[in-house]
């Protein structure tokens, strides 16, 4: 017989499974892997989601962990975006990623002025100029017209969101490096991360990010999980043959009449959960916004889906109750905007725990 849930259930679930109910994560690492990566193109927002998670914050913690310990990297990875991963599942995200080379397509090639040629040379310089002594972006670009000899590439290469070097953060032969006098800094992880290895094989990389991605943001479909790592524009089969594999280890349940998947190991604890009372406020760009569709009505309603999915991708900080989002709110003074009552006395508890973690 097929289990069956509703949203509120599976929303409770999550929180819990994310450690935004009870702040459980013990250390920036295991939240890290838990969430399956804490976006940081807005780096106080992944600090802050980070903290939001831990019972008892850590201001240096990440820095620690990135720059110290290399525990921790920082590099484009999903939908090409900066993110926070463990260092030890770098390279299962690259090899999955490395299954779409857009980079490669004429399209793309025309967009930022470069041909085929061109991307190649870069592709080869790259791995040549990088070792494990920080190059900020210009050292990294002479570098690379030097082995190239192409000064062409050098405009290319220093475009704002280095759209250009995002091809060698999938191929796992660049990730950021700690900042140099307020620069960013570039390495190659074959040499900065303790235990660096070869990519495995894409087959069993993906499983391995499929499982994760259900374990925290579950129960879902293949094509959310797809849009979640890729945009939505994976090879349709590949995005099946992880899932075939995986299949032994997954159970359909219904939510609110959705067929989705489990994983199995998770279906009891699923089958326990409650709905949650709780009000939570929830940075910029959280993973518990960004690992579910835009679309899913329970959690984002369309009415006030604009004020958070905004535009160029910009994920607005939210205020959460029973799961669902219920406002938005202001870093800067923490304003709020509700868009459906919330407990008085849960919310200002909320507010004065982000206020005390904002400083």
């Amino acid at each position: 017989m097929t289990l069956a849930l509703s949203w509120a259930q599976v929303l409770g679930w999550r929180l819990r499974r994310q450690f935004v109910s009870g702040a459980g994560g013990p250390d920036a690492v295991a939240i890290a892997r838990r969430l399956c990566g804490v976006q940081a193109q807005v780096a106080s927002s992944a600090h802050l989601a980070v903290a939001v998670r831990r019972a008892a914050p850590d201001a240096g913690e990440i820095d620690r962990l990135l720059w110290q310990d290399r525990a921790l990297v920082k590099t484009w990875i999903m939908r090409g975006t900066l993110h926070l991963v463990p260092a030890d599942t770098l390279a299962d995200y690259c090899s999955a990623l490395g299954t779409l080379r857009f980079w490669e397509k004429g399209s793309w090639q025309r967009g930022h002025g470069v041909t085929a040629e061109e991307i190649a040379a870069i592709i080869e310089a790259v791995p040549k100029a990088l070792g494990d002594q920080p190059l900020t972006r210009e050292e990294l670009v002479d570098a690379v017209v030097t082995v190239t000899g192409d000064d062409h590439l050098r405009e290319a290469l220093t475009s704002g969101w280095g759209a250009l070097l995002k091809p060698l953060s999938r191929l796992g032969e660049l990730c950021y490096g700690p900042p140099r006098e307020g620069r960013v800094t570039f390495v190659a992880p074959r040499l900065w991360i303790p235990g660096w290895t070869a990519l495995p094989p894409f087959e069993e990389a993906g499983v391995r990010l499929a499982r994760s991605f259900l374990g925290a943001h579950g129960p879902a479909t293949p094509d959310m999980f797809d849009k979640w790592l890729f945009g939505g524009v994976v090879r349709k089969s590949v995005l099946k043959g992880w899932f075939r594999d995986l299949g032994p280890e997954l159970t359909e349940v219904e939510v609110d009449g959705q067929t989705l998947l489990a994983l199995s190991s998770d279906v009891d604890d699923l089958a326990a959960a409650r709905p949650s009372e709780e009000v939570h406020l929830l940075p910029g760009f959280d993973q518990y916004i960004l690992g579910a569709p835009r679309d899913l009505e329970p959690l984002l309603p369309a009415a006030v889906k604009a004020k958070v999915s905004r535009q160029a991708g910009w994920i607005s900080p939210v205020v959460i109750h029973r799961g669902r989002v219920a406002g938005v709110w202001e870093p800067r003074d923490l304003s709020l905007e509700l868009f459906e009552p919330v407990p008085q006395e849960l919310l200002d508890s909320a507010v004065e725990r982000v206020r005390g973690l904002l400083g």
